[in-house]
């Protein structure tokens, strides 16, 4: 499944490693020297303003504008919708029964 994350940007549910709040990032200067060497390694996608939210994928260091607490309702929602039982297979049987 897939997350999109805001600024255009729609990742691949099972790439995500974290998600962290870009404000414990700029508070912490332990955590700034972590992005800040994680940069060199990997590729950062997103525009700087307004970032509320940072997402490492395997790849990838994306910036978002969207909350944590947005990027895991979007998450948990793809895990829900993905435990729910496919019945198209017994509605399709049922509508020929009854032609």
């Amino acid at each position: 499944m897939f997350i999109h994350i805001g600024n255009n940007n729609v990742i691949h549910s099972c790439d995500v490693i974290a998600i962290i709040d870009y404000h414990l990032i700029s508070s912490s200067t332990i955590m700034e020297e972590w992005i800040a060497e994680s940069s060199k390694q990997h590729k950062i996608v997103g525009p700087l303003e307004a970032v509320k939210s940072i997402m490492i994928t395997k790849d990838l260091i994306y910036y978002s504008s969207l909350s944590v607490s947005t990027l895991k309702k979007r998450a948990s929602m793809i895990s829900t919708i993905s435990k729910l039982n496919d019945f198209s297979d017994d509605v399709k049987e049922l509508d020929s029964e009854e032609v």
